[in-house]
């Protein structure tokens, strides 16, 4: 049976023995630095893992990937890396200190972070005989209302080894309740520790979510963009082929280097390994804001009102950037309210939609709020517009919702390839694909091919291009249609996606239109002379029909410019036939003669010059460039003196 993998953070305030009950637990250390077992406090992360049996013998168990995290107030930055990725926190509060101010504020944490399964643990049980009843009660009336009110106390001694099993209990109790890792074919490795290995390289750790990373497999660090791909993956010392979400993973990183003096450009803590396909970092979020309720009545920066314009500092992930909060409907955040608002960050950030994020002032000595990433690639342009305000407020609304983050994403662009729609978000393509077709039976969301449109955008571009194709027939008849390149430009702003103009022509040859040559037009136009060409028009057309075998030179039909016009459209629309440089002949004479020269060919099976001229009655000066034309088009052929059959002396008439 397969193990189900989770990842389970530690959370409280400094000395209340959260490294001591960790090792408790597991055997393992995690406290590495020097500097951490001299001082006897945590200062960065430390790893541990923890396997569990499942509920019933026949069940799969569990992997706790642990991340045990510093609790003291200098650290909170290094805290907040070690909780950005897990799906249950063990919150420890030692019975001799009870509730402190870091325990308040890695709850907030965890509570920012939407971390709302876990247990706590009430450490240092020993020296509490007698008072762990009241102080358990204590706990729970400090839990209430918060991310974790109604999970379980486990009275613990680590040095005693009391209560381990009933802590592990517990643990399993939450666990069986808790979905798995979400897998959402979107896989992202925020780094938590770099190091090199000799003989090995560079080796990246960090929490696996949202997919799957295999050996060999191609992937690009965030934010750096650099390109490489997994040489090995291990989790807890055991060699992998694929990790999977939930899982402390190593991956071994060929062509990288650790950020140093010497490789200042090298990776470090807060960079991603992720996929090429994922889009690319940014440097403004349009976010739902809140602060907590726990924070009214107290004291401190924490507790101060968030202000419009306020330089803070985001954390996500193992990462944290400089920023400027802009809010939109308030100039100022108070505890237990919310609000939308944009982070302008100084730095570009790799983020989804759906993404939490813990705000903290920014000289780093205070929690301030917490967010929810509704737009990972706003454009600061569009922040006060009405727009953007409804577009995010749907979101805000409906956040797990995918229908609803594709419809708001249509309804701004206009139109989306389908696999790049929303690839910054924390929905799986089967997510997506099926809130299209939500959509589209609704009639918002039209499929043409590989591209989605919106539906009213959709309509209107349509609706645009008829217009102009219409305007054009009625301001030049004697035209075919509108130029493709000139409908391009009327519609430039709708055609910045590649594949819009052509699903665009698709469509109107489907509804009415028909293109000819370069230009589209509707397939009941029929090309008429324009007024001012209408009168050398009919008397063209009046020669031609009194001449038919002997027309005058073309210079004589069409010696003014108004008459030039007059011939040319009656070429271009085939009423009039060309035949050598210097004559035409109406369609109808021209079909005529046609018909006769394919007489004479059946007839006789081969003919001269003089014998077709004969046979039609008309000149050598028309009879000669007529067979020219005739060759041309494969009706005859010339041996010497006579002409034969042509390939096309099958066709039952002549191809105009």
């Amino acid at each position: 049976m397969e193990t189900r993998h989770y990842i389970l953070a530690t959370a409280g305030h400094v000395d209340h023995g959260k490294s001591a009950l960790v090792r408790a637990l597991t055997g393992i250390d995690p406290d590495r630095l020097p500097e951490e077992k001299e001082r006897g406090i945590t200062i960065d992360l430390g790893f541990a893992h923890l396997e569990l049996p499942g509920p019933s013998p026949d069940a799969p168990g569990w992997a706790l990937g642990i991340v045990d995290v510093p609790g003291h107030e200098d650290f909170v930055k290094n805290m907040v890396a070690g909780v950005g990725s897990v799906d249950l926190a063990l919150l420890v509060v030692a019975a001799d200190d009870g509730w402190m101010p870091q325990t308040e504020e890695h709850l907030q944490i965890l509570g920012y972070l939407g971390v709302t399964r876990g247990v706590v643990a009430l450490t240092k049980a020993d020296l509490a005989e007698g008072r762990e009843e009241a102080l358990v009660a204590e706990l729970r009336e400090r839990l209430a209302g918060g991310p974790l009110a109604g999970a379980p106390i486990v009275p613990t001694s680590a040095t005693a080894g009391r209560g381990l099993e009933e802590l592990k209990a517990a643990l399993r109790t939450v666990l069986a309740d808790t979905p798995p890792p979400a897998d959402y074919g979107k896989p992202r490795l925020a780094a938590d520790r770099v190091f090199s290995l000799k003989g090995i390289g560079t080796v990246v750790t960090g929490t696996l979510t949202g997919g799957r990373l295999t050996r060999g497999q191609g992937v690009v660090l965030q934010p750096s963009g650099q390109t490489t791909r997994v040489r090995g993956l291990q989790s807890h010392n055991a060699d992998l082929e694929e990790a999977l979400p939930g899982m402390r993973t190593a991956v071994n990183l060929p062509d990288v280097e650790p950020r140093s003096v010497t490789a200042p450009k090298g990776i470090t803590r807060g960079c991603v390994v992720t996929l090429p396909t994922l889009g690319r970092p940014h440097d403004t979020l349009d976010v739902w804001i809140e602060k907590s309720p726990r924070l009214a009545g107290q004291e401190g920066a924490a507790a101060k009102p968030l202000k419009d314009g306020a330089l803070v500092r985001i954390h996500h992930g193992s990462s944290h950037a400089p920023g400027r909060i802009r809010l939109r409907d308030t100039a100022e955040l108070k505890p237990g309210q919310s609000a939308l608002a944009e982070l302008r960050l100084g730095q570009p950030v790799f983020l989804f939609a759906g993404d939490r994020l813990v705000i903290r002032d920014s000289s780093e000595q205070a929690t301030l709020a917490g967010a929810l990433v509704l737009d990972p690639d706003a454009d600061r342009r569009l922040w006060r517009t009405e727009e953007q305000g409804a577009f995010l407020a749907a979101r805000a609304a409906r956040p797990d919702d995918p229908a609803v983050f594709v419809a708001t994403e249509l309804e701004r662009s206009g139109v989306a390839r389908a696999r790049e729609l929303l690839v910054k978000s924390r929905f799986s393509e089967a997510a997506l694909s099926e809130a299209v077709t939500r959509l589209e039976a609704d009639g918002r969301v039209i499929r043409r091919g590989s591209l989605l449109f919106h539906a009213p955008w959709w309509e209107a571009l349509c609706r645009g291009a008829r217009e102009a194709i219409d305007f054009e027939h009625h301001a030049h008849p004697e035209r075919p249609g509108l130029g493709l390149a000139q409908l391009r430009g009327l519609l430039k702003p709708y055609l910045e996606l590649q594949g819009v103009f052509e699903a665009l022509m698709a469509e109107l040859e489907q509804s009415g239109f028909h293109r000819t040559g370069s230009a589209i037009g509707r397939a009941g136009h029929r090309q008429a002379l324009p007024p001012h060409l209408q009168s050398a028009g009919n008397r063209i057309r009046g020669i031609l029909a009194a001449r038919p075998l002997d027309p005058p030179s073309r210079k004589e039909l069409a010696g003014d410019r108004t008459s030039f016009e007059a011939l040319r459209f009656l070429i271009q629309t085939g009423e009039a036939v060309p035949v050598g440089k210097d004559l035409v002949l109406s369609l109808s004479a021209y079909r005529r003669s046609v018909r006769a020269v394919q007489r004479v060919l059946r007839e006789q099976g081969r003919a001269t010059v003089s014998e077709f001229r004969r046979a039609l009655g008309c000149t050598r000066r028309l009879m000669v460039p007529l067979l020219e034309k005739l060759d041309a088009e494969g009706i005859t052929r010339r041996e010497g003196d006579v002409r034969v059959p042509g390939r096309a002396a099958a066709d039952s008439g002549p191809s105009r």
